[in-house]
């Protein structure tokens, strides 16, 4: 009897312990090297809190695959559990009433006193938290290897004017100056770090924020498609369809001087081996020095039927906020952690001048600015009619006359 009783109570911890047991469905497009590796350090942080982690990654760097597929699950009655979504992206699903209140795990959390403001404002809805901050990538980043620009007498540019004299300098050694993805989402990552490069962090929010048709309809508008055909001169023929690590990797094994792409690109670099100042230049995009153009990674919750699922979600929530995650994860991802309460002492150079910038910006209320380019800035629909003249604008003949026209008229047909 006693034995049987023994069984008994073991059978029930089991079941217990089986029924508390939830799983989330996590679909993302973390596949690159170093985001793989920082993206797993979650899963084991779930499965070690008892759930279980369904990984559903859909790759392609700027997410159009996984919005795609994202959508199709949405809208059959099949979302999973949490989706790599950011910026006015959050509230489009929000309004559609697909994302899950998160406000308790916020609240004994305290996440609005450890984040800054304009991190959580892009996690409400309704001013609801529907979504968990995963990190903040600065986008105005050029990356150069450092023994290409020293072997030919190259320093670091700090201007257009010497990025310019640079690769014109490397391209006559036959050096590829530039390492550039033939992609709409990287061809637009590279524009809009021009137009706050020749336009500075006002005009690159009446632009890409505001649409002010004045602003895009502008000599420095004008200016910036005239700087930004310039890169084309300087980039290989493979450039066509290559991804963004391809890119980086480029840099990395010294085939190429630079890279204009977030800091999602030193993870690559870590994963590499390789060190800030000793191999490679963390440097703000050529006269972008004291701004930041935010990026803000982020898993939102989306409702989900079943309660032990339901608890593996908001425990994952927690988990992403937790200083171990936010410290390990960014690490390896090469973004800066969204805690301003978080040590920072474990980070290399590059991090450090990160978080330095963007908390300077941030109280300060000037020279940070969310990316067009990375879903931050604007809706969907005007995103993509700004790729759409940017990456034609870049591969035909196209006079910057007519894509300034074209890109005020298509922004305009968007609204």
């Amino acid at each position: 009897m006693f034995k049987k009783t023994l069984l008994a109570i073991a059978l029930g911890g089991t079941i217990a312990a089986t029924a508390q047991a939830g799983e989330v469905e996590v679909l993302h497009w973390w596949t690159s090297g170093g985001e793989a590796k920082s993206i797993a350090v979650l899963k084991e942080m779930v499965n070690d809190a008892g759930h279980s982690w369904k990984d559903f990654a859909v790759a392609g760097g700027g997410g159009e695959n996984a919005y795609t597929v994202l959508r199709s699950r949405a809208v059959s009655g099949n979302a999973p559990a949490s989706a790599q979504i950011k910026g006015l992206e959050i509230q489009e699903w929000g309004d559609l009433g697909f994302l899950a209140d998160l406000t308790p795990v916020a609240s004994s959390n305290n996440w609005d006193g450890i984040l800054p403001a304009v991190v959580s404002d892009v996690m409400k809805h309704d001013g609801k938290y529907v979504a968990a901050p995963v990190n903040v990538h600065r986008v105005n980043w050029m990356w150069a290897n450092k023994k290409v620009l020293d072997d030919n007498g190259i320093k670091p540019p700090k201007n257009m004017k010497e990025l310019w004299a640079a690769s014109e300098k490397l391209k006559a050694k036959g050096i590829t100056p530039i390492a550039h993805g033939g992609q709409p989402w990287q061809d637009a990552t590279t524009f809009e770090s021009i137009v706050l490069s020749v336009g500075g962090a006002d005009f690159f929010n009446d632009v890409f924020v505001e649409h002010d048709q004045k602003a895009l309809e502008s000599k420095t508008m004008k200016e910036s498609f005239d700087e930004f055909k310039k890169v084309k001169s300087y980039i290989d023929k493979g450039a066509p369809g290559r991804d963004w690590n391809v890119a980086t990797s480029m840099v990395i094994k010294g085939e190429a001087a630079f890279q204009f792409m977030g800091d999602w690109a030193k993870g690559e670099f870590s994963a590499a081996g390789k060190k800030p100042g000793t191999d490679y230049y963390c440097l703000a995009f050529p006269g972008t020095d004291g701004t930041f153009t935010f990026n803000i990674d982020s898993l939102a919750m989306f409702e989900q039927r079943n309660d032990d699922n339901k608890a593996a979600q908001m425990k994952m929530a927690e988990l992403i906020l937790s200083p171990k995650f936010q410290d390990v994860f960014n690490m390896n991802k090469g973004s800066i952690p969204v805690r301003l309460d978080q040590d920072m002492s474990g980070f290399d150079s590059c991090a450090q001048a990160s978080m330095e910038t963007f908390k300077a910006t941030s109280a300060a209320g000037k020279g940070l600015v969310p990316s067009m380019a990375h879903g931050m800035s604007t809706t969907s629909a005007i995103q993509g009619a700004i790729y759409d003249v940017a990456t034609e604008f870049f591969n035909s003949d196209m006079s910057s006359d007519e894509a300034v026209m074209k890109l005020s008229r298509a922004v305009r047909a968007a609204q």
